[in-house]
């Protein structure tokens, strides 16, 4: 009875990490994977993300994916990818992601520790709901993100002093050779999708619900496109950041 009980729960844990797809870590501080916003629209904002963390240190991301391909709640979801990717300074955590779900009509700014005092739960949902949201009704993905871009700066705006680099030119492009024990709830989670990606291909569990093939992005090749992709300069790398759930959600 026991090893029956044992193997029902490995088979639907495999089954709730199988029903989650947690993207890898963005390129670029602006990703349209959804491609709702123009390219111009695009390259600026990922400029002034990037410029913003020279001048101030405080890493700000976007990413705008077509849906949320998770089984949990878009809050416990998106701070688990937020401290995946890492975004902020380790030891300051001075990030902050706004993420994006185009088909679900949902959106959340996940906040790091060191920015929850410039941005509280209440600063964030007046954000999204004020700046952000209005916008997107409209149908304007372009204002909608640029305004609430910049409603985000300006709150930010000198929390931390700058360094004159980004993380990823601080660092040589490695984000993670020194994330410490942050990084191991990424790796565990990456051996989970390699394990299970063998028993798929082995059919060993043929009744397990995949999503594997991620978000395509508008691409047929089932990889990560982003419209902000070949911007060119530094680009985006973690800086070792961490996050605990500060921030707030709204939908449109």
């Amino acid at each position: 009875m026991r090893r029956f009980c044992a193997i029902l729960v490995l088979v639907f844990g495999f089954r709730l990490f199988a029903a989650e797809v947690m993207p890898p870590p963005p390129a670029a501080y602006f990703n349209d994977y959804a491609q709702v916003v123009s390219a111009g629209t695009a390259a600026t904002l990922n400029r002034t993300l990037e410029d913003f963390e020279r001048q101030n240190s405080e890493q700000i991301v976007v990413a705008v994916f077509p849906k949320m391909q998770s089984d949990s709640s878009i809050e416990d979801y998106t701070v688990r990818v937020a401290r995946s990717w890492q975004v902020g300074q380790k030891g300051k955590s001075s990030g902050a992601v706004l993420f994006v779900f185009v088909q679900d009509h949902k959106m959340f700014l996940q906040t790091g520790y060191g920015l929850e005092g410039v941005l509280p739960d209440a600063l964030c949902k007046r954000i999204i709901d004020e700046q952000i949201a209005p916008r997107f009704k409209a149908g304007d993905f372009d204002g909608g993100l640029t305004a609430g871009v910049q409603a985000i700066l300006a709150a930010t705006k000198g929390e931390y002093q700058g360094t004159g680099r980004t993380a990823a030119q601080g660092r040589g492009g490695n984000s993670h050779q020194d994330g410490g024990g942050s990084s191991m709830p990424f790796i565990v989670i990456v051996a989970v999708v390699i394990v299970l990606s063998i028993f798929r291909r082995i059919s060993l569990f043929p009744g397990i619900l995949f999503w594997g093939s991620g978000w395509s992005g508008g691409s047929s090749s089932g990889g990560w496109s982003s419209s902000s992709g070949g911007f060119g300069g530094g680009g985006f790398s973690g800086g070792g950041g961490s996050f605990g759930g500060g921030g707030a959600g709204g939908s449109w």
